[in-house]
């Protein structure tokens, strides 16, 4: 019995028995496969596919900062987030902010102000658009 499949029925993982013919401490499929490394042959790993949007966007209205864990959890999970923040006293409001910054930063996203004391977080794969942004510069009712 292999070590891995020790150690897998140690923790009760597997049954223990001695029925080996699906276990192998071996790479499966060798490296011209490009399979990973597994215990269970019948077990393949699948490539992880890009995060799609998943057309949600969530808005969060926190009572204090105890609440910037939802919103951080929100993001990660790719979420776009609406937090308002006009209920909270403005030290706490801050204190979110500086959170939200560093959650964007981290997470390659971006945070823009909408309006007064509300910001939106996006995602990097998401883009921002702003009305502005598809506007000619004679504009659409141009008369001339």
């Amino acid at each position: 019995m292999g070590s891995v499949r020790k150690a897998s029925a140690w923790l009760g993982l597997v049954d223990d028995s001695d029925d080996e013919r699906y276990y192998d401490d071996e790479y499966a499929g060798g490296p011209e496969s490009g399979a990973s490394w597994v215990t269970d042959a019948r077990v393949r790993v699948a490539e992880q596919p890009e995060p799609e949007p998943s057309g949600r966007i969530a808005t969060v209205t926190p009572d204090g900062f105890r609440d910037a864990r939802r919103i951080g959890e929100l993001f990660r999970e790719g979420v776009p987030v609406i937090v308002n923040l006009t209920a909270m006293d403005p030290a706490d409001a801050k204190r979110v902010v500086d959170f939200a910054a560093g959650l964007t930063f981290g997470l390659r996203g971006s945070i823009e102000r909408v309006a007064n004391r509300v910001f939106l977080l996006t995602p990097e794969d998401y883009q921002i658009l702003t009305a502005d942004s598809g506007r000619s510069a004679g504009g659409f009712y141009n008369q001339s």
